[in-house]
């Protein structure tokens, strides 16, 4: 019942974060690091994959789209961290600390949690409650 609530409330973050990235993509390619190629393409195909597999998480139909999408979330966690990084430093080399360490830190280990989350709910793994036998 929990990892079925949680999945729906993962669904419904990533589906509302790919929105925002489509709707209002300045706030996103402000954090991109410079490094990466056609920033604005690479915003709009992560608002995609976000689309995608908070989709992929409630269809009812197929337990393997269900963790195709949990994969692919927790994949998209990994590939976007650079980017929470590098607001991370550039916000705090600011005068002012931006948004501050209350913000940031938290953010950063929000990160892998998500990554297990996605996993999880997607049934990926159940991991750590998962039985022992012996």
């Amino acid at each position: 019942m929990i990892r079925g609530l949680l999945r729906w409330l993962l669904a419904a973050f990533y589906a509302f974060a790919g929105y925002a990235h489509i709707a209002d993509p300045q706030p996103f390619l402000a954090i991109m690091p410079e490094w990466v190629p056609e920033p604005e393409a690479v915003v709009f195909w992560t608002a995609i994959a976000e689309l995608l597999g908070a989709a992929a998480l409630i269809q009812p139909w197929s337990v393997k789209l269900r963790k195709a999408g949990a994969i692919g979330l927790a994949l998209y966690a990994v590939c976007v961290f650079p980017a929470n990084i590098n607001h991370f430093a550039m916000d705090m080399a600011r005068e002012s600390g931006g948004l501050g360490l209350t913000y940031h830190l938290p953010r950063m280990v929000a990160q892998p949690v998500l990554v297990w989350l996605a996993l999880w709910v997607g049934g990926v793994t159940d991991w750590p409650w998962r039985r022992r036998s012996g």
